[in-house]
Parts: structure tokens; sequence; C-alpha cells
């Protein structure tokens, strides 16, 4: 690419934070310069890596001027993508990461599919397991099922109080949008999954492409699997600050839908944080009529004596959750108002 053409406003700016991950960045680096869009930059940060990372990002820059390479201390993933947020010249913005593999067509059919509904904030597209078929545990496996399966924005809002309901490397989004929430922020957990919930607040609209457009790859040494910004009360105090912001807002009480571990975590969460929790909801007719910390446990014709409370989904098994909203609605428990599902 000449000299002129790089300095033209791209149609793209993928995001790429990179941290010692020799091994893999060629691979992702390839599929990147395979794109079919050609209007694209990237923008490379190399968060302090102690490897041959950055000796391959500046090799490729000399062969592509679409790679724009930025060299930083070791600050964190944080750090880097708000340093390449701010390098960053397109409208929009693509995430990816340095150990995963883009489709060919990935780009461009995010860019047109976010060209053809405006209102639309954030897109995401289908990933696959990239790895040996050992390091894709049962857990992760069920996760990408599930969140494949949610490809509009009524199903992403329905289920965003359960996990991270898009693949973080698999978004792209308007720049202006991140830049108007003030784009990422240490919160001392899963920084998508926050900006998610921060976005929902602000009234963005999220959908997927069915699409496998990503090869996303799942090793031991992953941060969500080693570091403790991703473990399971991280994402549950986020859930509780945004829901605090939110739904709880004003002191509201709770009702929790299952007194099993699930249940329990989120009423000692609430009680932490200062919500009470007015009750919990059982199936179990041998649990109904007893207490659950100092809240009674009441069976599902007994939630109905509860109009007021924020009404919590808190199970995990197959098929309860489900059953919860159908039998919350049969009480007249409008979803999104009354009811949310959590996990």
């Amino acid at each position: 690419m000449a000299k002129a053409e790089s300095q033209a406003v791209p149609m793209v700016s993928v995001l790429l934070p990179v941290r010692d991950a020799q091994a893999t960045l060629p691979e992702c680096l390839a599929s990147l310069a395979a794109q079919t869009l050609p209007d694209y930059e990237v923008v490379a940060v190399d968060d302090g890596s102690r490897d041959a990372s950055r000796q391959i990002l500046e090799q490729a820059a000399r062969r592509d001027h679409r790679l724009r390479v930025l060299g930083t201390a070791a600050q964190g993933l944080v750090a880097a993508l708000n340093a390449g947020l701010a390098l960053a010249r397109a409208p929009l913005l693509a995430r990816m990461d340095a150990d995963d593999v883009a489709h060919p067509e990935r780009l461009a059919r995010q860019a047109e599919r976010l060209a053809r509904d405006p209102a639309l904030s954030v897109l995401g597209c289908a990933v696959a397991m990239l790895g040996h078929p050992g390091h894709a545990n049962a857990g992760m496996q069920a996760y990408v099922a599930w969140q494949n399966g949610l490809v509009d924005h009524a199903a992403i809002e329905r289920d965003l109080w359960v996990e991270s309901p898009l693949v973080h490397p698999s978004v792209m989004l308007r720049s202006a949008t991140l830049r108007g929430v003030g784009g990422y922020r240490d919160c001392g957990g899963p920084e998508d999954y926050e900006l998610w919930l921060r976005g929902y607040a602000a009234g963005w609209r999220f959908a997927k492409l069915r699409e496998t457009l990503l090869q996303w790859r799942d090793t031991p040494g992953r941060l969500t699997r080693v570091d403790p910004r991703y473990a399971p009360e991280r994402f549950r105090a986020v859930k509780l600050g945004a829901l605090a912001r939110g739904p709880l807002a004003g002191g509201r009480e709770a009702v929790l839908w299952g007194a099993g571990r699930i249940g329990k975590a989120w009423s000692r969460a609430l009680r932490a944080a200062g919500h009470r929790v007015a009750a919990f909801v059982e199936v179990d007719p041998a649990r109904v009529g007893g207490r659950l910390h100092d809240a009674p446990v009441v069976g599902v014709a007994g939630a109905a004596s509860f109009r007021g409370p924020l009404h919590l989904a808190a199970v995990g098994q197959p098929g309860a959750r489900e059953r919860i909203r159908k039998a919350a609605g049969d009480l007249g428990f409008l979803e999104g108002r009354d009811l949310l599902a959590v996990a």
C-alpha cells in the first residue's frame, strides 16, 4: 500500500492487544491480511511482551502499512485496549485477539451489516473453538453453543445477566459509541462483560451474525481460565453493580428463585452489598416453609405475594431457567421488569 493511501481514514480499525503471543500471532496476522475487505487498519498494542511478539509485529508492519504497532510497558489488557482505541481512526472498530483466526470475509460481512442497520451498536458473529480437543472442556463448549444461539437483540437482552452474550474478539462496534461511554474500564473483573452491561444501560442494541467468522482459541493458560478477574464471583460482582444502578436501584428488594448453590451465592452477594432478599422460591416441597439466610422459602404459588421485589431466576440446571420463566409468567410477572435470569 502506498504511503498516501495509508494516511486515508479506513473503514474499519482492528484493535489487537498482544502479550507474549509469538506462537499464534503469525496465524492471526495472516488471517487479517487475507480479509476480502481491503479498507481497514490493524492497531496492534504490544503490552510489554517478553518474547518475539514485538519483532513479529514490526516485521509484518514493514510488509503492510495497514498494520500500526504501538509498544507499551506491561500495563494490562484494559490499558492496552484503551491505548489502541485512542489511535484507532476508523468509524468501525473490530476486536481481535492475538491467538484467534478470522474468516476471510469477517470484516466485510460485519461492516456491511452495520452499514445496513444504523441503529445497531454492537455486532458479533458465531465462533468455533480452535485448539486441541482436550483444551475445550464441556463447560466452555456449552458456553460457545449458548452464545452462538443468541442472535438478535431480544435474545441477547433476555440472557444478558446470565453470562457474557458475546465473545469479545468476535465483535465489531461503532468507535464513537464506544468512546461515548468512556471506553473500557478496569472494574477488577471481566472488562468486556462490564462494557456490554454499561452499553445496555446506555441504550445500545446488540446482534450477532449466524455465520462462524472467528476461530476462538482455547488453551489452559488463557486469561479467562487463570486470571482471577474472570472468576465466577467477579462476574457476579459486575452483574450486581449493574443491577444496583438499574433494576435494584432505590432499595428495591430481591426474590430468589432457586435455593441451590447459585441462589445461595446470589443471596450472600446481595446481602453483602446491602440488598434485602425478601424470599426464596422453591419447587422442592421439602424446602418450602423453612427459612434460608433469614428469608422465608415459599412455593411457586407463594411467589405471587411478592409483587414489588425484583425476581431473579438463579439456577443453572438444564431446563430450570425456562421452567421458572414459564411459572413466573403464569403468575403475571413480566420478564425484564419483574424477573431476570442470572447465573
